[in-house]
């Protein structure tokens, strides 16, 4: 139905002057339900849809979307697209896919979980993160737990051929605590998400981390400013591989405004180190089976043993570094695709976390980082942090109000991985060690 749908507005655009065209139709449900000390705080449910049409005159393109599709919105939405592309600028890079480079087959990606919760069974997940939490000896009050499941169909056609459609579905489940009384008090979280609610951690094990780990942070001291290891817990840890994905993003690259624009092939990480994209990782939380432009996606070390193999490419980015997409694209229904990864990962190392700070004699360990102090131009880099200070490769007292500083190019260089990775949330890492940080405190 939908891409019948899709298939008979592309024809109305051709038909009215388009020399191409591609549309997208999204539909979504989902289900969320907040609880705070025992009592209900938020039960919200949305369903709706959406649909995007791109057209393209000539070397212009211009994007419309709409929630209405009846006869008379979807002929408004063809003219009022065509209308936009006759009127802006030229944009030689864009345009459709050649018709050998589109998935002729959608894999299964197990990423649909065909059981719907409800608003009951979403508040006893709840209900039992939060309990667990306040059991925790030291909680003293808490900011509440929400449970929600999603899934949304996204159907894509386009005048080149292309016709596919697939669904996904995700559960979450968050709990947030305070410790301590008075001006004495800490906060802390755990969180997990899964496109299966059965692959979900039990919400005491999430209530019950998140407790420990407020409890944990209680009086806090500052340290003074120094020049030590830094490890990263994989909560943070995975921000790095983040910094990475925008750094070799194609739009920044072609731009030439990122630190990494001249590295392609260069060796920019230790050789132990290697980072992967994989879109069809089976019940990945960002899994895909083709691209936002209807391209193949495969897996790939974007990072292998050290060296940066490729960019995060779209159509338009690739042809503007005379390349060929990655099958990065992304797509939404207002707007047109732009590069993005899907599952990324830092392979695990061989190391245990204990293993990997054995022979730190001081050092800081960070649970928690604040603020977006990183120049992707020049790779620089300054994070509030809060965490706990290592002795003698052992975590003692809590440590807040301090940041860490460097370089990028330095960071990637000097990264040591432990054995602990577990996909939790789309971007993952295990525990990360980075030498030669400035952590700037007292």
């Amino acid at each position: 139905m939908n891409l019948d749908l899709l298939t008979d507005l592309i024809g109305k655009a051709t038909a009215a002057g388009a020399d191409a065209a591609d549309a997208v139709f999204v539909r979504g449900t989902s289900l969320s339900l907040a609880r705070r000390l025992d009592k209900p705080e938020l039960v919200e449910r949305s369903e709706g849809a959406d649909l995007g049409l791109r057209v393209f005159v000539g070397k212009r393109q211009a994007v419309a979307s709409s929630s209405d599709t009846s006869a008379e919105a979807l002929t408004e939405l063809v003219d009022r697209a065509l209308a936009m592309a006759r009127t802006v600028p030229e944009d030689p890079y864009c345009g459709l896919a050649d018709p050998d480079l589109l998935a002729s087959e959608v894999p299964n990606l197990d990423i649909y979980d065909p059981h719907e919760a409800d608003a009951d069974e979403l508040g006893d997940r709840a209900a039992r993160a939060e309990e667990a939490a306040r059991a925790v000896t030291g909680v003293t009050n808490s900011e509440g737990a929400e449970a929600s499941w999603g899934s949304n169909t996204l159907a894509m056609a386009a005048s080149n051929g292309f016709a596919r459609t697939y669904s996904g579905s995700y559960s979450s489940l968050s709990v947030s605590v305070l410790a301590g009384e008075g001006t004495a008090m800490e906060r802390d979280y755990d969180y997990a998400s899964a496109v299966y609610a059965e692959d979900l951690r039990s919400p005491e094990d999430i209530g019950r981390r998140a407790g420990e780990q407020a409890v944990r942070r209680l009086n806090p001291r500052k340290v003074e400013t120094a020049q030590v290891p830094v490890v990263y817990d994989p909560r943070a840890a995975r921000s790095l591989v983040s910094h990475l994905a925008s750094a070799i993003n194609g739009v920044s690259v072609a731009r030439g405004t990122t630190f990494l624009k001249d590295k392609l092939g260069q060796t920019i990480f230790p050789e132990a180190v290697t980072i992967v994209d994989d879109p069809l990782r089976r019940r990945g939380h960002r899994s895909r089976p083709f691209d936002g432009e209807g391209i193949t996606t495969r897996k790939r070390n974007i990072v292998d043993k050290g060296t940066l193999t490729t960019w995060i490419l779209d159509l338009s980015s690739a042809r503007q570094l005379g390349l060929e997409t990655t099958g990065h694209a992304s797509r939404g229904t207002s707007s047109p695709p732009s590069p993005s990864a899907a599952n990324l990962y830092l392979e695990p190392g061989t190391v245990s976390p204990a293993e990997l700070m054995a022979d730190i004699e001081s050092g800081f360990y960070v649970t928690e980082l604040i603020g977006f102090g990183i120049n992707g131009v020049t790779g620089d880099y300054s994070r509030g942090a809060s965490g706990f200070w290592i002795e003698n490769g052992e975590l003692t007292y809590a440590v807040s109000e301090v940041t860490v500083a460097g370089n990028l190019n330095s960071m990637f260089a000097n990264i040591t991985a432990a054995d602990d990775l577990e996909f939790r949330y789309g971007v993952d890492a295990p525990t990360t060690r980075v030498d030669g940080l400035t952590v700037a405190g007292r």
